[in-house]
C-alpha cells in the first residue's frame, strides 16, 4: 500500500473446503494472508489501514471467538485477545463484526485494495461494504475512490525471500531430498506407484511437513511421459524409467524436487542417453542463474543443450538454429524450465517487467527442470520410446550465483545406480 494518500487492505484467509457429507478437505490458510500474518486458522480476515504520513499503519484480525466447546470438537483456537498478542496484532475482533464493520472501516479512506475477482462472494461483501458508504455520502462519508489490486504489490514482496523464509525452504528441501532418497531405495519391479508414492509421504510427514507441496507424481514406463501424471496406480517394470516429481510443504513454503531412474536400477544404453542429456541442459540451466540475468536465461541455455542432443539423438533433423526457430522440439520438451518457488510450488511474482523477462535479484527462489519425453510414432527409433526423464532442483539466486538447496537427491548415473544396488544388497 502506498504510505503517501494512505488507504485500507483487506486480506481474506481461505475458505474451509467440505469434502463429502461430514467431513473438510485438511486446511490450509491462503498464501498471501499467512505471508502477512503467520495465522493459520480459517475465518480470518486481516484489515491494514494506512493513515496520514504522521499516523502509524494499523493491522486488524478479525478471527473466530474463543469457544471450549468447540475446541472439544475441533481443536485449540485463539480468540480475538490471544491471536492479537501472539501473533502482534494492533487489534483484534470477532469474525462475526467484520460485515459491520467494514462500512465504517471504508468510509473516508482514499483507496482500498483487494484481491478483487479473486473471490465472487468476497467481490458481493466488499461492494455492500462501499455501497453502504456511499449512502451516508451526505453525512460527509467519502467511499474510498480507488481500488486496486493488493496481490500485485504483495507479489513483489515475496519473490525475494528473506532469512527466515530460506532457513525453512532449505529444511522444506532437506526432507524432500530425503523423501526422493528413501524412493530410490524402495523401488523395485512388481511395485505399484502407489507404493512409492507411502514412501515419500512418509518421509514428509514424519520429519514435519504438514503436508505435500503438490500431488506427488509417480509415474512409470508410459506415464513419464504425462508431465502432471498423478493416478499413481500402476505396477512399476523392469526395464522401465520411472519419473517422481514430489516435494514436502513445511511452515507454508515448499519444494519442488523431480527425479527419473531405472526400475531395475540400471540404466539402458538409450535410457542414459537421454538422461545424459537432460542432465547436462540442467547443468547449463544452472550456470546462467546469477544476479543480472533474467528469468529467461537459464531456459534458453537449457534448450540449446536439449535440442542439439535431440539432433544428435535423432529425434530431430536440421540445424540447432532452425528445429529452435520452428519448435520442432516441443514434441519431446513442451515446457519452460523454471517457476518462482515459495509459499506455492508456482509462486506469486511476475515473469516479466514490461516486454523485458524479470531479472534476477538475490533471495529469489527458483526451480530448474528441463525434460525430454518420448512417445511412441513412426519417425522416432523404438528403442526410445516411452523414456520420460525431467531433473528438477530448487535454486536460490545468491550474490555470487546461486545454491541449489535440493543437491542433496542423488543425479549422476552413477550415485542413482550405486544407491539402489546398495539399498538391494541390504
Amino acid at each position: 500500500m502506498a504510505r503517501g494518500g494512505g488507504g485500507i487492505a483487506v486480506i481474506p484467509t481461505s475458505p474451509e473446503q467440505a469434502r463429502n457429507r461430514d467431513t473438510h478437505y485438511p486446511y490450509r490458510a491462503d498464501s498471501y494472508f499467512q505471508y502477512l500474518t503467520g495465522f493459520t486458522e480459517p475465518e480470518a480476515v486481516l484489515v491494514i489501514v494506512v493513515g496520514a504520513a504522521d499516523t502509524s499503519p494499523q493491522s486488524m484480525l478479525f478471527c473466530r471467538e474463543k469457544n471450549l466447546e468447540r475446541e472439544i470438537w475441533d481443536g485449540f483456537r485463539h480468540g480475538p485477545e490471544a491471536a492479537r498478542d501472539v501473533f502482534g496484532f494492533d487489534a483484534a475482533h470477532a469474525i462475526s463484526e467484520l460485515d459491520s464493520k467494514l462500512a465504517e472501516l471504508f468510509a473516508n479512506q482514499p483507496a482500498l485494495w483487494f484481491a478483487i475477482g479473486y473471490d465472487a462472494g468476497w467481490d458481493r461483501r466488499i461492494a455492500t461494504a462501499l455501497n453502504t458508504v456511499r449512502a451516508e455520502s451526505r453525512t460527509g462519508k467519502r467511499a474510498p475512490a480507488t481500488i486496486r489490486d493488493v496481490r500485485a504489490e504483495l507479489d513483489a514482496m515475496r519473490l525475494v525471500k528473506d532469512a527466515a523464509e530460506l532457513a525453512i525452504m532449505r529444511r522444506a528441501a532437506e526432507i524432500s531430498t530425503a523423501a526422493h532418497i528413501r524412493a530410490m531405495r524402495f523401488v523395485a519391479p512388481g511395485r505399484f506407484e502407489y507404493e512409492v508414492e507411502a514412501e515419500l509421504l512418509h518421509e514428509f510427514r514424519r520429519h514435519g511437513c504438514e503436508y505435500p507441496a503438490y500431488t506427488s507424481i509417480v509415474a512409470g514406463g508410459a506415464n513419464s511421459c504425462v508431465l502432471h501424471y498423478v493416478g499413481n496406480d500402476q505396477v512399476l517394470r523392469e526395464g522401465e524409467l520411472l519419473l517422481i516429481d514430489a516435494g514436502g510443504e513445511l511452515n507454508g513454503y515448499a519444494s519442488d524436487i523431480t527425479r527419473s531412474f531405472p526400475v531395475s536400477g540400471r540404466f539402458s544404453g538409450p535410457q542414459a542417453d537421454v538422461y545424459s542429456l537432460v542432465l547436462d541442459a540442467q547443468a547449463a540451466a544452472i550456470a546462467a542463474v546469477r544476479p543480472g540475468a533474467t528469468f529467461a536465461d537459464p531456459h534458453e541455455a537449457a534448450l540449446k543443450v536439449l535440442v542439439q542432443g535431440m539432433i544428435d539423438l535423432k529425434l530431430l533433423s536440421g540445424s540447432l538454429d532452425a528445429a529452435i526457430e520452428a519448435e520442432s522440439y516441443k514434441r519431446f520438451y513442451m515446457h519452460r524450465t523454471s517457476h518462482w518457488l515459495g509459499k506455492d510450488v508456482h509462486d506469486a511474482g511476475e515473469y516479466k517487467e514490461g516486454d523485458h523477462w524479470a531479472p534476477l535479484t538475490s533471495g529469489m527462489v527458483l526451480t530448474i527442470e528441463p525434460g525430454c519425453y518420448i512417445r511412441p510414432a513412426d519417425d522416432v527409433p523404438e528403442a526410445f520410446w516411452n523414456i520420460g526423464v525431467r531433473i528438477e532442483d530448487d535454486a536460490v539466486v545468491t550474490a555470487e550465483g546461486c545454491e541449489i538447496i535440493t543437491l542433496a537427491a542423488p543425479k549422476k548415473i552413477a550415485d542413482i545406480e550405486a544407491l539402489m544396488r546398495d539399498a538391494r544388497a541390504h
